[in-house]
């Protein structure tokens, strides 16, 4: 997976903001979880969460490059 949400946790509780607090806003609790546990999640979600949080999305996301594909160089 190449864009993680690892910082979204810490972000949340270093703002004092709550699951629940997100969920009363307007964030449907399974893309919040989705998001909680690296799934993908849309730009409108993204988005929101900036508003709701006031931040940049590099605050709480990141991209995490896959490992390259292998190619076999023996012709």
């Amino acid at each position: 997976m190449a864009i993680l949400y690892n910082k979204l946790q810490d972000l949340m509780t270093k703002k004092g903001i709550k699951k629940y607090d997100l969920r009363k806003a307007g964030v449907n609790s399974q893309i919040l979880d989705k998001a909680l546990s690296n799934g993908n999640i849309d730009s409108r979600t993204i988005n929101k969460l900036c508003f709701l949080l006031n931040c940049q999305p590099g605050d709480f996301m990141e991209y995490v490059a896959d490992d390259p594909p292998v190619i076999n160089q023996e012709q």
